[in-house]
């Protein structure tokens, strides 16, 4: 069985049939997570593979690429997400000219039938999809009745009466509302990578960070209150500057967290970084002392939430 595939061509992954759901999975939030376990329950009655299916980049990132909206997760988040929900395949079908140019029934023909057997397939509420958004629900209902799969979309997942949404959550971010994001996505809001060396500056002001990359438009920006996830046993007390280092001239997005009372080396090592407030906007300072201070009275600040947090947590 395919664990990860990305093209629509291709011989038959699912000759026996597969259940399948749709959908762009950024943030993987409540929603998401609705229609998910709903694909890979239908999945075990029916003892069928779960197969849920995205695209990277996303369509909208493709057709905006002077101006990318801002994405919550990584490919490689969303594709570890999407497998610990239980499905037992993930396509991130690589959205290019072609495939922006292929009109829905051929879609549903090429991959649906062709690739994946798909004896039912699962979307969220209003999700379109192929060639000028051309294929919805009924679309997806009457081929199925024409070769043999049934269709069906969820019901929209809801909080304080609204309709839960990734816009939602990069409002949320945006804002600095860590609370209100988490409870959309359910779970706190957290970006993984495997760190990387940087230019060691941090280092030489005092203030060494393990560094993620983040190649995508970021959903939020600033210098953050953070916990580490993945040096040890407990969550590691932080503070993280997520953007592009205006005061050294910086370009590409890099997400910096110094892990207090920390000394070793996480290079090359998968860590989470769990945001839980936000406390300043990045700034241009006029020159290196300046900056200093200013990180030194951000630690101070991050320490203190934090262990606050930890301390309303065990009360």
């Amino acid at each position: 069985m395919s664990r990860l595939f990305r093209d629509v061509d291709g011989g038959a992954l699912f000759p026996h049939g597969s259940v399948v759901c749709i959908g762009a999975f950024d943030g993987l939030h409540l929603g998401h997570r609705a229609l998910v376990r709903h694909a890979v329950a239908r999945a075990r009655d029916l003892a069928l593979p779960a197969v849920a299916l995205s695209f990277e980049p996303l369509p909208r990132e493709f057709f905006s690429r002077d101006l990318p909206p801002p994405r919550l997760t990584l490919a490689r988040g969303k594709y570890q997400g999407l497998r610990a929900l239980g499905t037992d395949s993930v396509g991130l079908l690589r959205f290019d000219a072609q495939l922006s140019a292929m009109d829905a029934e051929e879609f549903v023909r090429k991959l649906l039938i062709g690739r994946l057997g798909v004896r039912e397939v699962w979307i969220g509420p209003d999700f379109r999809f192929g060639h000028r958004r051309g294929g919805d629900l009924p679309l997806l209902e009457r081929m199925g009745r024409e070769l043999g799969f049934s269709a069906g979309a969820i019901e929209p997942v809801l909080l304080q009466g609204e309709r839960v949404s990734s816009t939602r959550i990069r409002e949320a971010l945006r804002s600095g509302d860590f609370t209100d994001a988490s409870r959309l996505l359910g779970r706190a809001y957290s970006i993984g990578g495997r760190v990387v060396r940087g230019k060691q500056l941090g280092r030489t002001l005092g203030f060494p960070t393990a560094n993620l990359r983040f190649p995508k438009v970021p959903a939020l920006s600033g210098i953050y209150a953070t916990w580490v996830h993945g040096v040890g046993e407990r969550p590691h007390a932080s503070v993280s500057s997520f953007g592009t280092r205006p005061t050294v001239d910086g370009i590409e997005p890099l997400l910096e967290a110094h892990l207090f009372d920390f000394d070793g080396d996480l290079y090359g090592r998968h860590i989470e970084v769990e945001f839980v407030a936000k406390l300043r906007d990045e700034l241009k300072f006029p020159d290196l002392p300046s900056l200093t201070e200013q990180m030194q009275r951000d630690a101070e600040t991050a320490r203190r939430l934090l262990s606050e947090q930890r301390l309303r947590a065990t009360a």
